[in-house]
């Protein structure tokens, strides 16, 4: 089969001799899918702890949460642009409390 034929060898003797490519992609496809929620766990985990530490501008670390959304995103988790609004400004420190509240007011 030549969907076979394109898997390198060492992954290739592990897998079963399969009738179908829709059989064949059925079988690659199942630990992918564990893959995926492996790692959507795996994000949401570091997104709702990550701590603004000024270790890097704020910018840098609103980049880096949005990053971790868009990448949640694309293994089928879409997030409301509100919510991560929410998670960033608690995600920054004490001093920026009175941001946070005029933020929440003016909505």
């Amino acid at each position: 089969m030549f969907m076979r034929m394109n898997v390198a060898n060492n992954i290739k003797t592990t897998l079963p001799k399969t009738k179908s490519a829709k059989e064949f992609m059925d079988l690659v496809g199942e630990p992918s899918q564990t893959t995926d929620k492996s790692l959507v766990g795996t994000l949401m985990s570091t997104l709702t702890t990550m701590k603004f530490d000024s270790s890097c501008t704020r910018h840098d670390h609103v980049i880096e949460m949005t990053n971790i959304v868009v990448r949640l995103k694309s293994l089928g988790m879409a997030m409301n642009e509100n919510f991560l609004v929410q998670f960033i400004l608690n995600s920054l420190l004490i001093e920026y409390r009175p941001f946070q509240i005029s933020y929440n007011t003016m909505c």
